[in-house]
């Protein structure tokens, strides 16, 4: 029988507790600070994105029946719902969040060469954006519409293992396109997008910077094409163009040559056109590229079906980032912990697991799927035979 750390504890482990330090030092998260810490702080919350717990009562609760454990769980004081209500109205949100863009980065050197199923080298990023409404009574600070309130989530993400690269929170005015300015460009990646990012100027600033973009044409663009090439009618591609903007504003903005593709879903019918500084690649890639780019719409269901982003523990904006942040870590630490310990499950499969077995002493190991109750194993063996042949 395993008689070593919970699940919890060893999930708590492989975080970079060190680098967590110098940045609660870097903002003074600690400091004047007497009870609950920022790490013991980060834990609960942890904690609580892992079993879907509802509100601070519902935290409070259910740590507190589980009291004589807490301490091996890394967390040295009663926790109660004030203390954190607190916690999370004072503690800087930028400590929670250059900690998850730490972790993103350890996470991403690990799926670094997962296969994309493209004949494709580059590093490919699909940027979008979702909104997670509000009550305007409680949150007056994201104000949206007249009479409701919204935080939007513009988020880069990596599609090589799924992992966000980049995450903004505003409010729910800030239009998409104005994410572009945020990003710091990386020469030779991809950046997939749909049209609500079209905006030549922008787009001409990653041209610039040596990275490349797929993203759809409007219906009332003015180009003139410059050439075009062979096209395979039998895989969709209708036509494979080198054009040139023709607008007055938009050939100013962006001056040197597209390539633009029409491509036709041979089993709906239905017709896109893509527009790409990308001339390398044949037009099909092109096509699955943007394609691919449904990854961050799955993303965005799954942290809101499975992460606690749609209840706050919190109304104030900081209780808000905190808790979006803290999220955003567990997501990642989860992937982390799938290819660390090469589990063969899928993210879901291993919240759901993880949401019932924190305080279990379970080994993570690549075979804790698979783990049987030790417990159970040595009463049937002492257990005697009703019947004796």
């Amino acid at each position: 029988m395993y008689v070593g750390q919970t699940l919890f504890a060893q999930l708590m482990d492989c975080l970079p507790w060190t680098t967590f330090s110098r940045i609660v030092a870097r903002y003074g998260g600690d400091y004047r600070i007497r009870t609950l810490p920022c790490t013991e702080h980060f834990r609960i919350l942890a904690f609580a994105q892992l079993t879907y717990r509802e509100s601070l009562r519902d935290i409070e609760v259910c740590l507190s029946a589980q009291a004589a454990k807490l301490y091996h769980m890394g967390i040295r004081t009663p926790v109660k719902r004030a203390t954190l209500a607190d916690a999370n109205e004072r503690r800087d949100w930028r400590i929670y969040a250059d900690f998850a863009q730490r972790l993103i980065k350890h996470a991403h050197k690990l799926y670094a060469t997962e296969d994309l199923g493209l004949d494709l080298a580059n590093t490919v990023y699909a940027l979008d954006s979702t909104t997670i409404d509000l009550c305007l009574a409680l949150f007056p600070w994201a104000s949206f519409r007249q009479t409701t309130a919204a935080v939007k989530l513009h988020t880069l993400l990596n599609l090589r293992g799924a992992i966000p690269s980049f995450i903004h929170i505003s409010n729910g005015k800030l239009h998409d396109v104005h994410a572009l300015d945020l990003l710091l460009p990386e020469p030779g990646a991809v950046y997939v997008m749909d049209r609500g990012y079209l905006d030549f100027e922008r787009l001409f600033t990653l041209h610039q910077a040596g990275a490349f973009f797929v993203t759809r044409a409007k219906a009332n663009a003015d180009m003139r094409r410059i050439y075009s090439a062979p096209n395979d009618r039998e895989q969709g591609i209708l036509c494979d163009q080198t054009i040139a903007l023709s607008g007055f504003y938009t050939q100013q903005r962006y001056p040197v040559h597209l390539r633009r593709i029409r491509f036709k879903d041979l089993e709906s019918g239905k017709g896109l056109i893509f527009l790409t500084n990308l001339f390398g690649p044949p037009a099909t890639t092109i096509c699955a590229l943007y394609k691919a780019r449904w990854q961050v719409e799955l993303f965005f269901k799954w942290i809101k079906q499975h992460l606690r982003i749609k209840q706050f523990y919190g109304t104030s904006e900081n209780a808000v980032k905190v808790q979006i942040w803290t999220a955003v870590s567990v997501y990642v630490l989860v992937a982390i912990v799938k290819k660390r310990f090469t589990l063969n499950a899928s993210l879901y499969t291993l919240l759901q697991i993880f949401s019932v077995t924190l305080f279990e002493k379970i080994p993570l190991t690549p075979e804790f799927l698979n783990t049987k109750n030790d417990g159970e194993d040595e009463m049937s063996c002492k257990q005697l035979n009703l019947f004796h042949s």
